[in-house]
């Protein structure tokens, strides 16, 4: 009778510990590569930005003669002479732009600001028929492109006897479906119940408590919004482009297309055009760098702290 023995259990082990050491070897290893490889991405991401913007500070320093005939990062010599022509342009054409944009910009970040805290904060705390409906239906405008909404807006608009005015612009801005969705998601979990239902208890009515209670617990996730509306308005040129026809009502994005458009038969208005892009660029890191400390990545932390 035949007998098989079989293999003792330990002959396998050199070669399983082998193969554990060398999956932790590579698993190390790309623990390693992980963090190069993010940096790497990261590094390309920000070249992508900043290169164009380098390319506008370097621009504006040369005159309409070093603009075609010099190497793209050398600097010019011609920043002040720029300036100069720029402010000067048109009786102080830049200035009524900067004017207007910071009208634009500060009054409807301002007022969607508050529109929008007031619907996310209603949204989060108050349960009333439809609400989800109405949160959806939020959610669906954050998938619309402005694009779209851009002509009957217009058209709506006109009929209200608006069109060509500073309304026409401003209105527009105050209802921000993105600004609301951020401001419920911000409320739902920086404003706890617990101390609105606590200061119910206390006899304090909704006003009081929005405004003593809420308001100041959500004002990381208002200047967020602040934020993302201010950079937004400043910067929108298909509504002002679409509402406005007096130049004197037109913001610095409108105003600088109008000196490109008029750059094809006039080049030397080519420098005051990216130089206007330079300086238009300044109250954006301004109020970045003044807003800064208020600033969230983190809009759902929460706002009770042991």
């Amino acid at each position: 009778m035949n007998t098989t023995t079989a293999p003792p259990a330990t002959a396998s082990r050199p070669a399983t510990g082998a193969r554990i050491a060398r999956d932790s070897r590579i698993g190390r290893r790309g623990a390693k590569q992980r963090p190069v490889i993010a940096s790497a991405v990261l590094i390309l991401g920000a070249l992508y930005c900043l290169v164009p913007v380098l390319w506008v500070v370097i621009a504006s320093t040369k005159s309409n003669t070093e603009l075609f005939t010099t190497f793209t990062f050398i600097p010019g010599t011609s920043l002040l002479d720029n300036l100069g022509d720029l402010f000067a342009y048109g009786g102080g054409q830049f200035g009524m732009w900067a004017y207007n944009s910071a009208i634009y910009a500060i009054g409807g970040a301002v007022l969607s600001t508050l529109v929008s805290t007031m619907a996310g904060y209603a949204l989060a705390k108050y349960d009333f028929p439809g609400r989800q409906i109405w949160f959806y239906a939020i959610l669906a405008g954050v998938l619309l492109p402005g694009i779209t909404l851009a002509i009957p807006q217009y058209l709506l608009m006109s009929q209200m006897g608006l069109a060509g005015t500073y309304w026409s612009v401003l209105l527009p801005s105050l209802i921000s479906p993105f600004g609301i969705f951020l401001a419920r998601v911000y409320a739902s979990s920086a404003v706890p119940s617990e101390t609105i239902e606590a200061a119910r208890i206390d006899g304090a009515n909704d006003y009081r408590i929005f405004t003593s209670i809420a308001l100041p617990m959500m004002v990381p996730g208002m200047v967020t919004i602040f934020l993302l509306q201010f950079v937004g308005i400043w910067n929108n040129f298909l509504l002002p482009f679409i509402m406005l026809s007096d130049e004197r009502m037109y913001p610095l994005t409108v105003g600088l297309y109008t000196l490109l458009s008029k750059g094809s038969g006039t080049p030397s208005l080519y420098s005051l055009a990216i130089i206007g892009a330079a300086v238009s660029i300044i109250p954006l890191i301004i109020m970045m760098l003044v807003l800064q400390r208020y600033w969230r990545l983190d809009l759902v932390s929460g706002g009770l702290k042991g």
